[in-house]
């Protein structure tokens, strides 16, 4: 399985901005998780492989929505009302347990792309 991310950009406070997720071969569950400068790699949002479960960390829970398309293997994470705190690289991965996955049990990463939510 092979993870590729892009959508990253430069935002200012209040807007939006969505990220997306192709995926190479066949993946179960996905997941984003992000990294901000001189932080840990964190959680960010989960999606079942069905795509009918999702998590979100309490810190994204109503701005950010996380989907997946299976006909065309894309998980998104749409992010509203951004905010200077989101800024981080952003990073999509697989795993094999759903929960698991906001501990970062995570088989697969993908390459980060880079959010920056500035004025």
């Amino acid at each position: 399985v092979q993870l590729q991310a892009y959508g990253g950009g430069l935002v200012q406070p209040g807007g939006s901005l969505r990220l997306s997720c192709t995926v190479s071969g066949r993946a179960g569950n996905m997941a984003w998780f992000r990294q901000a400068p001189e932080k840990e790699r964190e959680f960010v949002a989960a999606v079942t492989a069905s795509g009918r479960g999702t998590l979100y960390a309490d810190s994204v829970k109503g701005r950010f929505t996380i989907s997946r398309d299976g006909a065309n293997n894309v998980v998104d994470l749409q992010m509203d009302s951004l905010k200077p705190e989101d800024t981080a690289v952003y990073y999509c991965a697989a795993g094999r347990g759903f929960s698991d996955l906001r501990s970062g049990d995570v088989d697969v990463w993908g390459q980060g792309t880079q959010v920056t939510v500035s004025s």
